[in-house]
C-alpha cells in the first residue's frame, strides 16, 4: 500500500516517531525542541478565543428560537455532569481494584518538594470555591478575556452577545454575515497553522523522551497502566454505549477525528485540536449551531479524561502513604473533584494544579499534598491520555446533543465519507459523511 506523505496524519505519525528517536539518542537536542510544541500551542491559542466567539454568536443568531438555545444548553450541562461523574466513579473503582499505590516507597518524596510547592501555590491562587468560580466566569473586560484566551469568560460574553443578536432578528443580519466572513478567515488561518503541526508533535515528543527518558515510560508502570486502561474502557464501554444508544459508532467517530487525536498525542494538549475539531464535527454531520455551543462549553465542563486522572491520582497518593479513606471521605473527594475539575479548566497545566487544589480542599487534609511528587516524573505521559479522552468525550457529547435535537445530517454515499475523511482542511462545506457503523 502506497503511503501518502502529503497526508497530515502520516506526517504527524512520522514526526512522533522521529521525535522519540531524537529524544532517546540526542536528549539534549530533544529537550531544546520543546520550543516547537510551545510555538504551535501558542499559535492555536491565539485563534481559539475569536473562533469560539464568532461560532457561538453565529449559531445563536441563526438559531433564532431562544427556547431551543436554552434546551440545547441545558441538555449539554446535564450530559456533562452525568458523564464526568461516571468517569470519576470508574477511576475510583479501578484504583480500589488494582491498588497501584500500595507498597510505594515514599521516603524520597521530599526531593521534589520545591516543584510540589509551586503547584500548590498556583492552586491556592486559583479560585475553587463555588462563588469564586461563578464570579470568575464574568470577565472584568471583554477585550482582556479575548486577549488572554480565558475560555469561560469568553463563553459567557459570547452567549450574551449571541442572545442580543438573536433578539434583534433581521436587524442583526448584516452583523451576522460579517461575522460569518470573519469566521471563514480565522478557519483559513487555522489551516495555515496546521501545516506546522507535524513539527510541533515531533518537537513535543522529543522533549518528553529527552527530558524523562524512555525508561520513564515504565517507571510507575502500574499506575500508568491503570490510567490508560481505565480511560480506554471508559471510551469503549461508557462512551461506546452512549454512542450506540444514539445510533452511531464510537469507532467510526474516532476514525473520523484520527488526525486531531494524533495531534493531541504529540502536543499533550486538547486545546491544540479545538478549532480543527469543530470543523470536523460539522463535516461529521452536527449542525454549526450545536457545535458552536457544545464543543467550547465541553472544553470547560466536560473533561472526562481529567476527571478520571484526578480521582485516580488522589487515591494513588493515599494508597502510597497507607491511608485508608472512609466512604464519607471518598464521597467528599468525589464532590470536591466535581467542582475543582471545572474551576481550573482554563488554567495551563490544569491537571496537576487542579490535583493540588483538590487535595488542599478535602477537609482535614487527609491526603498529603507532598505525595504529588510521586507523579511528577510520569505526569507528562498520563496527560496525553487524559487530553485524548477529553477530546473524544467532547466529540461524543456534540453528536449526542445534535442527534437529540434533530440537528444531525446524514449522507449514505460511501464515496463522500471516504473523501471527507481524507480531506485535510474544511472551510464552510455543508456536506456530511455518514457516521453510521
Amino acid at each position: 500500500m502506497r503511503i501518502n506523505l502529503k497526508n497530515l496524519t502520516v506526517q504527524v505519525l512520522i514526526a512522533i516517531v522521529l521525535g522519540i528517536a531524537i529524544g532517546q539518542f540526542f536528549p539534549t537536542i530533544g529537550v531544546q525542541l520543546k520550543v516547537l510544541g510551545d510555538i504551535f500551542v501558542k499559535m492555536i491559542k491565539m485563534v481559539i478565543a475569536p473562533i469560539v466567539f464568532f461560532t457561538i454568536v453565529i449559531g445563536f443568531a441563526n438559531m433564532g428560537d431562544m427556547k431551543k438555545v436554552g434546551r440545547i444548553g441545558g441538555k449539554a450541562v446535564l450530559y456533562f455532569e452525568i458523564i464526568t461523574t461516571f468517569a470519576m466513579a470508574i477511576g475510583i473503582a479501578v484504583m480500589y481494584l488494582v491498588s497501584p499505590g500500595s507498597g510505594m516507597d515514599t521516603s524520597k518524596v521530599g526531593a521534589s518538594a520545591a516543584e510540589v510547592a509551586k503547584f500548590a501555590k498556583q492552586a491556592s491562587d486559583t479560585p475553587h470555591g463555588f462563588m469564586d468560580f461563578i464570579v470568575s466566569v464574568i470577565p472584568d473586560s471583554v477585550v482582556g478575556a479575548l486577549a488572554k484566551g480565558e475560555m469561560l469568560p469568553v463563553l459567557f460574553f459570547s452567549v450574551l452577545f449571541g442572545l442580543a443578536m438573536a433578539g434583534l432578528g433581521e436587524k442583526a443580519k448584516p452583523v451576522t454575515r460579517f461575522f460569518e466572513k470573519m469566521n471563514e478567515v480565522f478557519f483559513r488561518l487555522v489551516s495555515i497553522i496546521m501545516r506546522f503541526s507535524p513539527f510541533a508533535a515531533g518537537g513535543a515528543m522529543a522533549y518528553t523522551i529527552g527530558k524523562f527518558g524512555v525508561g520513564s515510560l515504565f517507571s510507575l508502570g502500574k499506575m500508568m497502566g491503570s490510567v490508560y486502561i481505565t480511560m480506554f474502557l471508559f471510551v469503549v464501554v461508557i462512551l461506546g454505549l452512549v454512542a450506540r444508544i444514539y445510533g452511531f459508532s464510537i469507532f467510526n467517530l474516532i476514525k473520523f477525528i484520527k488526525e486531531e487525536i494524533l495531534l493531541v498525542l504529540g502536543t499533550s494538549s486538547s486545546e491544540s485540536a479545538l478549532p480543527r475539531l469543530m470543523e470536523r464535527l460539522e463535516k461529521y454531520g452536527c449542525s454549526k449551531s450545536v457545535v458552536g455551543l457544545v464543543v467550547p462549553t465541553g472544553y470547560s465542563f466536560n473533561l472526562d479524561g481529567t476527571s478520571i486522572y484526578l480521582s485516580m491520582a488522589a487515591l494513588f497518593i493515599a494508597q502510597a502513604y497507607g491511608i485508608e479513606l472512609t466512604l464519607l471521605q471518598v464521597v467528599t473527594l468525589l464532590g470536591v473533584l466535581m467542582l475543582t475539575s471545572k474551576g481550573a479548566a482554563g488554567v495551563t497545566g490544569s491537571g496537576f494544579i487542579t490535583l493540588a487544589a483538590t487535595l488542599t480542599a478535602i477537609p482535614g487534609n487527609v491526603i498529603p499534598i507532598e505525595g504529588m511528587a510521586l507523579l511528577l516524573g510520569v505526569d507528562r505521559f498520563m496527560s496525553e491520555a487524559r487530553a485524548i479522552t477529553n477530546l473524544i468525550g467532547n466529540s461524543v457529547a456534540t453528536v449526542v446533543i445534535a442527534k437529540s435535537e434533530n440537528q444531525f445530517r446524514t449522507q449514505t454515499e460511501e464515496a463522500s465519507a471516504d473523501s471527507t475523511a481524507q480531506d485535510g482542511i474544511y472551510i464552510g462545506s455543508n456536506l456530511a459523511a455518514s457516521p453510521e457503523a
